[in-house]
């Protein structure tokens, strides 16, 4: 049985001149021995960019290295200097939970009402989160108020982007903005002082929603105040009033709007629509 002797690789001319500068490069250039880089250079070496390689991660998922939880009583504002020069004014019975992140600085309104005076920090963005709402700043001054998954936005100076489940929409000083469940309404222009009015002891109330009237005033008054008839949430109160003298404010209710005020042994108010007189 005849067996085929190997054969020669072919080289082309191509093939030559590759190997001749393969080989003067290696004159020019000679690899390192064997020896070098020692294993221990080289497990240093790796090491050193597995150190790197984690910081990046860090750095990309923006982890909190510190969170503050800071709340206020019924009728009483609580005055928060944060550690890096914000101010926060938390409106009675509300609460915040404050995170400070390698990148950014998180504030998550979770009840309530607060009025912000953040101090401007290029690389690490001032966020605030109410529900779905987040409101993105540098530096700026700005209201925030939240009615269960309602939110409202003002801005007193500087400027802000809020986001929902839409687009960001930028506001500057003067705008307000609100926020049904994550979707945006439109900006209006408005006195943006009488929004944080309340810091002051004064409420302020411009054809906002009685719904949102009551739990407004239920931060700054024991005892609740019930709607039985949910036909009247949207029924528009327009006025300023003290944030001490509320009982005065809801027995002035009757008169302003078509409600009638009952009241239990408890305290515990009630609003009805009132009857139609015949």
């Amino acid at each position: 049985m005849n067996q085929r002797e190997p054969q020669e690789d072919a080289f082309t001319p191509a093939d030559d001149a590759i190997a001749r500068h393969r080989e003067e490069l290696k004159k020019r250039f000679p690899m390192p021995s064997p020896s070098k880089p020692e294993p221990r250079s080289r497990t240093r070496l790796g090491v050193a960019m597995a150190m790197l390689g984690f910081a990046c991660g860090l750095i990309w998922l923006d982890p909190a290295y510190r969170t503050e939880h800071f709340s206020s009583v019924i009728g009483k504002h609580e005055s928060i200097q944060l550690a890096d020069g914000s101010h926060v004014t938390l409106d009675a019975a509300s609460r915040i939970r404050v995170s400070w992140h390698l990148r950014s600085r998180q504030v998550e309104l979770q009840q309530g009402q607060a009025l912000f005076s953040v101090a401007p920090a290029v690389y690490r963005p001032f966020l605030t989160i109410a529900g779905a709402t987040r409101i993105t700043v540098v530096g700026t001054r700005y209201n925030v108020n939240r009615s269960q998954q309602d939110v409202r936005v003002t801005v007193e100076e500087g400027r802000v982007d809020v986001g929902g489940s839409e687009a960001d929409v930028r506001l500057h000083a003067g705008d307000q903005i609100l926020v049904r469940n994550g979707r945006l309404g439109m900006p209006v222009r408005i006195d943006a002082s009488a929004s944080s009015a309340w810091t002051n002891g004064r409420l302020v109330f411009d054809r906002t929603p009685l719904r949102e009237v009551l739990e407004v005033v239920q931060r700054h008054r024991s005892g609740s105040v019930i709607i039985q008839d949910q036909s009247l949430n949207e029924l528009p109160v327009s006025g300023a009033f003290d944030s001490d003298r509320l009982d005065g404010m809801l027995t002035l209710l009757p008169k302003i709007l078509p409600v009638e005020l009952s009241r239990d042994a408890d305290g515990t108010l009630y609003l009805n629509r009132r009857a139609s007189r015949k």
